[in-house]
Formats: C-alpha cells, sequence, structure tokens
C-alpha cells in the first residue's frame, strides 16, 4: 500500500469513527424525548443507532460519558458565539438584544438539545450535572470579563463582576425554558420579555456601587 493510499485509507476510517459517533449521540437524543438519561440502556441506544453494543465502547465509556459529550455538543458551540457578541459593540443595548436572540434561534433550531439540558441541569446523573455547571460557569466568566472592560464596571470587585455575569447565564437558561415551553407561536413575546428582564438587572447594576441611603 503506498504512503498516500494509507492517509486515504486513515482519512476514512476516522470519518466513518466520527459519523457512528455521531449517530450515537443522535440516537440517544431522540430516545430522550420521552425519558430521562438515568433511565436510558446502552443496548437502547446501540439498537436505534444501528450498531452493536461492544461498538458503543469504541466511542465512549458509559452511557453518561454520552451525555457529556451532548452537554458540550449543545453548550460549547455557543462559547465562541457569544464572545463574539460581547466584543462585537460596546452598546450594552445591542448586546443584550443580540444575546436574547442567540439563545431564540438555538433553541429554535435545537429544541431536543435544549429540553435534554433543561431536564438534566437537575437530573440524577452526577458527571452530566456537573458537566451542565462548568458549561455555565465558563459562561458566567466570559460574561464578567466583558463587563470588567466597560466603563460602568470601573471599582467592581471581581467576585461582583463574576456573580452579575451568574445572573445574566441564569437568566438565560431561564429564557430557554421559556422559549421551549412557549413554542414558535409565542416565541416573540417570551424574547421580549427576557430582554426587558435583562435590561432591569443591568440597570441595577449601573447603581450597585452607589451609597446605600442613610438609616437603609
Amino acid at each position: 500500500m503506498s504512503h498516500t493510499a494509507g492517509i486515504r485509507g486513515n482519512g476514512i476510517r476516522e470519518s466513518q469513527k466520527l459519523k457512528t459517533r455521531q449517530a450515537l449521540l443522535d440516537a440517544a437524543l431522540g430516545l430522550l424525548a420521552e425519558q430521562s438519561l438515568s433511565s436510558l440502556g446502552l443496548r437502547e441506544v446501540t439498537r436505534a443507532a444501528g450498531i452493536t453494543p461492544t461498538a458503543f465502547y469504541r466511542h465512549f465509556e458509559s452511557v453518561p460519558a454520552l451525555g457529556v459529550a451532548l452537554v458540550e455538543q449543545t453548550l460549547g458551540s455557543l462559547h465562541g458565539m457569544i464572545g463574539a457578541i460581547l466584543a462585537g459593540t460596546g452598546d450594552s443595548e445591542v448586546r443584550l438584544d443580540r444575546s436574547v436572540e442567540l439563545i431564540r434561534r438555538h433553541v429554535r433550531e435545537q429544541p431536543a438539545h435544549f429540553r435534554f439540558i433543561a431536564r438534566e441541569q437537575q437530573g440524577g446523573v452526577g458527571p452530566v450535572r456537573e458537566a451542565i455547571a462548568a458549561q455555565l460557569r465558563l459562561f458566567a466568566e466570559e460574561v464578567a470579563a466583558a463587563l470588567a472592560a466597560e466603563p460602568e464596571s470601573k471599582g467592581w470587585a471581581e467576585e461582583d463582576l463574576l456573580m452579575l455575569g451568574g445572573l445574566y447565564v441564569d437568566h438565560m437558561v431561564i429564557t430557554a425554558s421559556a422559549l421551549l415551553d412557549a413554542g414558535p407561536a409565542d416565541d416573540e413575546r417570551v424574547a421580549r420579555t427576557a430582554g426587558r428582564r435583562l435590561r432591569l438587572i443591568a440597570l441595577g447594576a449601573l447603581h450597585w456601587l452607589d451609597e446605600p441611603a442613610q438609616g437603609a
């Protein structure tokens, strides 16, 4: 076999491996529309994906590990997009609107993924719950870092900026859940309310360093 043919063969095998891995993720996601991850069986997933149970372990060490991969697939791609929004303009109003629209678009395009996150955030599978929490912490840190560069944040303590970043992220999680419950017919109202609530948080942040009233 020539060197070129060997490289081509490795490329084909790697492509097939990625395809099978994605088939397992897609099969699990479809099954999770009707159940929680804690009740999902390995054989159930492999049967839906059309592969043998032993082949599962070439891609994931366990069903919880597959769940962690679903978390990363759902939330990991949002990091770059949110970073671009935060860096794209200094206008906080525009950034809030774009952030809400980003969540709205992703929930509309990937409802099954976000239903999985909403269910498993408080679910019974520890590694998946921890993976979701870790992703949300990263989002909060990214938001806090962006806020730290704002003139309005002068004098803020790092822990307070992280707290504010967490408030924004928590609200976006609530917004995603509300969009799922509302469905496409009512997502405009949900998005509008989400934007107003984010502005209320932003307004409160502007007065965070104000001196408390005498006797308060």
